[in-house]
């Protein structure tokens, strides 16, 4: 006798929202041509000044505002409250989800009990194709992740990211004090307890920062936080031991060596052309995944700005470092056993 499928887990996907009402439009008309359902959609419009909500409402789905802007977290978590599905979708609003990706999403939660969560990565190419830069970004964000595929045990991708309701409630919601490294705390939450897998089924194109501006500042600020969350784990020596933390040291000291040659002649220009030499070849696969994807001139470009992104790594790094040691408040913020520790 055949057995009789069950009916199908409401997906509840929470998008938050704050003054992106170009790319808003792009997701929520990917939500709508999604394969599966039932589906129960919830815009999280952090007090958006452009006009995301008008965007939000013209595709007739629940538009949620809390009352002052509080962050990508507390919106995730405001959402998580409204929301009735058996599965929470968490879905930035800059990504526009592939015609499939929430199917694919549910069928991995649903082949093993004991996975709780499971996130998805970006497609390499931008969703708005608006600069190099941007190429670059969005390439390397989604080199990392399809890297990283498999079981996750220390972080999460929130941006495209589904867990069972219950799951959710158990581990709790996502830390509103933290705006911009809340997937590296609730990845090291849920992964002590639960099995967190990233598919590559699960995918989305992802509308990433244009200018290098925005993203050598928001790759200091994420590494700043990251040495905390890092130190909680007891994993500094592991990350410091890793290809990427070498390259950013051996750029590092490239720059500061570059005064050599003015102090020693110009045989002193052969400390910083091998420290930086040192620091392509530990990122060397990335470059070369570059070329493949788009040509020998992008992979040129990937190497240069990546360069600058090494610079912002290390100096976000031991800027974390330097606020450890010295702010008993920012041990507090993000490692709550070192207030007792503190205490003593």
């Amino acid at each position: 006798m055949t057995a009789v499928p069950g009916p199908r887990p409401l997906v509840s996907v929470i998008v938050p929202n704050y003054n992106y009402s170009r790319t808003l439009r792009l997701c929520l008309t990917a939500l709508r041509n999604q394969t599966y359902t039932p589906l129960e959609i919830l815009v999280v419009d952090d007090r958006s000044t452009d006009d995301s909500v008008a965007v939000a409402e013209s595709f007739g789905v629940t538009v949620l505002r809390p009352e002052t802007n509080g962050g990508v977290s507390r919106a995730r978590n405001l959402g998580a409250g409204y929301a009735t599905g058996q599965i929470l979708f968490f879905l930035d609003s800059d990504v526009a989800l592939a015609a499939d990706a929430i199917a694919n999403a549910v069928t991995v939660l649903d082949s093993d009990p004991a996975i709780g969560a499971v996130c998805g990565n970006y497609d390499p190419e931008p969703l708005i194709r608006d600069s190099l830069v941007e190429e670059y970004r969005n390439f390397q964000q989604y080199y990392v992740l399809e890297a990283a595929v498999g079981r996750l045990t220390h972080f999460i991708h929130p941006a495209i990211f589904a867990i069972r309701a219950d799951v959710f409630a158990d581990i709790g919601p996502f830390n509103p004090r933290l705006r911009r490294t809340e997937g590296a705390d609730y990845g090291q939450r849920l992964g002590a307890r639960y099995d967190v897998r990233l598919s590559p089924t699960v995918r989305g194109r992802h509308d990433n920062d244009h200018t290098l501006r925005v993203v050598l500042h928001k790759v200091f600020a994420r590494s700043r936080i990251q040495f905390a969350l890092f130190r909680r784990e007891r994993q500094v020596g592991q990350v410091a031991a890793s290809s990427g933390a070498r390259a950013s040291l051996a750029t590092l000291l490239a720059v500061s060596t570059l005064p050599a040659p003015l102090l020693v002649g110009p045989l002193g220009a052969v400390l910083p052309a091998g420290l930086l030499a040192a620091a392509v070849r530990y990122d060397a696969p990335l470059y070369r995944a570059a070329i493949r994807y788009r040509g020998a001139s992008f992979g040129v470009f990937c190497v240069g700005v990546h360069l600058l992104v090494n610079l912002a790594i290390i100096g976000g790094v031991l800027a974390g470092l330097l606020l450890w040691s010295t702010s008993r408040r920012y041990r507090r913020m993000h490692d709550p056993a070192a207030e007792g520790r503190d205490a003593r």
